[in-house]
């Protein structure tokens, strides 16, 4: 009797430990080089991860650049669908392509949707010595030719930093056709050919920006906020303030592969969830000018397959896909 009640409660506890799950070697993907949204949310997160022992290793994080994060896609899809030691750095510049159907033939339910966190927000910027020291400044000189005027974002053609150039462009004016817009592998790519003079406009996030608004190097001339963003863009009028009906909310968050297990699925949201509600998140934020956003899980899923729905329609209106 008592070998039998010994043998039931090892069973019980290995059971117990095998519905229990813990990553080995942790690593999570930024679809694009160093210096951009992707990248400042695969190395923010998982930092503090680590340091607030949700996780016992620090995580190796990966830039994986290519096809505005479809080459990462891909990757996760067709080599690691069943890792659950991965997560995967994403943002409205993922469900943008999935919309217009630009990861091949990959679709939003080939991976599992797993939370954000934060909200960023678009901007558009010049160098601080530009000549140009408003939006209708910029505007006017845009319109009057826009062959001369150059704008550069850190997504590829479609994509989330091109369809807000379009944006702006419509609210002003300005025939979509006529925008030269220069594609960049990731913010940082943009944010260098924009301080060498290689284009005039950045069109991008704020915190991709930060570092360079407060160092005095560029000009942030309206964010794309529903209301002005706190310092260092506090003086910065909201596009809709100056009567361009345009915004744009940049959701920083995560997808895993879509075969991992059920327990490692709820590791991931559940580290996502102590990571939100930190005080050393909340000062994370702060000094990145993010906005509060929470959304996990089954309750993401269902953003995501929203947003896809109202982008797919978005692009067909702006014309870039049919």
């Amino acid at each position: 009797m008592h070998r039998a009640l010994w043998t039931g409660i090892l069973l019980l506890s290995s059971l117990g430990l095998a519905q229990g799950f813990t990553p080995r070697n942790p690593e999570c993907i930024a679809p694009a080089g160093a210096g951009g949204g992707w990248d400042f949310t695969c190395r923010a997160v998982t930092q503090l991860m680590y340091d607030l022992k949700i996780v016992p290793q620090p995580f190796k994080v990966t830039n994986l650049t290519g096809g505005g994060g479809g080459v990462a896609y891909a990757h996760v899809v067709s080599q690691r669908d069943n890792d659950p030691n991965l997560i995967v750095a994403a943002s409205p510049a993922t469900t943008v392509r999935l919309a217009q159907g630009q990861y091949s033939r990959f679709t939003e339910r080939d991976v599992r949707w797993l939370g954000a966190i934060a909200a960023d927000f678009g901007l558009v910027a010049v160098k601080a010595d530009a000549p140009w020291k408003t939006m209708q400044e910029l505007v006017a000189a845009w319109k009057a030719d826009p062959s001369k005027i150059a704008v550069g974002g850190g997504s590829a053609v479609g994509g989330q930093d091109h369809m807000k150039v379009l944006l702006l462009g419509r609210a002003a004016g300005i025939d979509p056709r006529s925008i030269k817009y220069v594609p960049f592998d990731g913010g940082g790519q943009a944010i260098t050919s924009l301080l060498g003079g290689f284009i005039q406009v950045f069109a991008g996030d704020a915190s991709e920006l930060r570092g360079q608004v407060e160092g005095g190097t560029v000009r942030v001339l309206g964010v794309m906020a529903p209301r002005r963003l706190p310092a260092p863009y506090a003086n910065v009028p909201t596009l809709k303030e100056l009567g361009y009906n345009v915004d744009w909310i940049v959701w920083r968050g995560f997808y895993v592969p879509k075969s991992i297990p059920p327990d490692a699925y709820e590791f991931w949201i559940q580290a996502l969830r102590k990571v939100a509600k930190s005080p050393e998140w909340a000062k994370v934020r702060e000094q990145n000018s993010l906005g509060e956003f929470l959304s996990l899980g089954a309750e993401f899923q269902v953003f995501v397959d929203r947003q896809v729905n109202a982008f797919r329609s978005l692009s067909r209106e702006l014309g870039l896909i049919k």
